[in-house]
């Protein structure tokens, strides 16, 4: 305890740090669907009202709004895949399964169709003397997962750890830092569980400066904190771990499943 201590109070751990930005809202054109894998499809959006789009960490949200299964006027919270100001073109990636408005919406879509998104609101920085990453979620952290792996600099070091239904919905990042992928097989009705990432989380090492990015469903990434905490002895600072979404809970999440929400 007293070298935990010591190395916070050397104020050299990571530091979050939190922009706001401008709240706007955007009505843009599918420019591209493209099916990714069985389960994610990639939506292409642009248009000018694109223009100024900020989105400055990975695991950004902006609001979708979309028409719910009862026609009624919803909306979800998606993370902006990949943004490029010179095209104008915004990636979004869809999770394909049934039941939600936000997948159903995107098995329809098509070019010309409209999408209007509202934000970021705002973005979490994470910056300091990180050596190393390792990311760990399921098919709902892939899109931020992927964009952290694609924007790291070179020779950054950073570890995966990601669930998802079969081989067929793994991903390649396209990215210059040294990446190690771990890839868990489970059926999706199995997305709750935490056993497949704690059985491979086990074997791999976590050395000094890692920070640990989790995503996933809620208890599923308060049972992964838990364990980096009890068992793993990782700093609660060196940690950030979201509940994406919660079982049988729609349009529910935990911002941060270590602050008791």
């Amino acid at each position: 305890m007293k070298l935990f201590q010591s190395f916070l109070n050397r104020g050299d751990g990571p530091e979050i740090r939190r922009v706001r930005h401008e709240l706007i809202k955007r009505s843009l054109e599918v420019l591209a669907v493209e099916r990714l894998t069985p389960h994610m499809i990639r939506i292409t959006l642009g248009g000018p009202e694109l223009a100024g789009f900020i989105s400055s960490s990975p695991d950004d949200h902006i609001k979708i709004f979309i028409p719910g299964l009862d026609g009624a006027p919803t909306r979800r919270d998606y993370t902006p895949r990949h943004y490029d100001p010179q095209n104008g073109t915004l990636l979004l990636d869809f999770v394909n399964h049934h039941g939600g408005p936000a997948a159903a919406w995107a098995r329809a879509a098509k070019p010309g169709d409209r999408l209007e998104i509202g934000g970021p609101r705002g973005s979490q920085v994470v910056s300091g003397p990180i050596k190393q990453w390792l990311l760990i979620g399921d098919e709902t952290a892939l899109p931020a997962i992927g964009r952290r792996v694609e924007e790291l600099p070179a020779q950054t070091s950073v570890t995966t750890l990601i669930a998802v239904p079969g081989a067929e919905d793994e991903q390649v990042f396209a990215s210059a830092s040294r990446h190690a992928a771990h890839w868990i097989h489970r059926p999706m009705e199995q997305a709750d569980a935490a056993a497949g990432i704690l059985a491979v989380l086990k074997k791999l090492e976590i050395p000094d400066r890692t920070f640990v990015w989790v995503g996933a469903e809620a208890r599923v990434a308060r049972v992964v904190r838990q364990y980096l905490l009890d068992e793993r002895k990782v700093p609660a600072q060196w940690i950030k771990a979201s509940g994406y979404w919660m079982k049988g809970q729609a349009d529910a999440s935990v911002k941060d499943v270590g602050d008791g929400r």
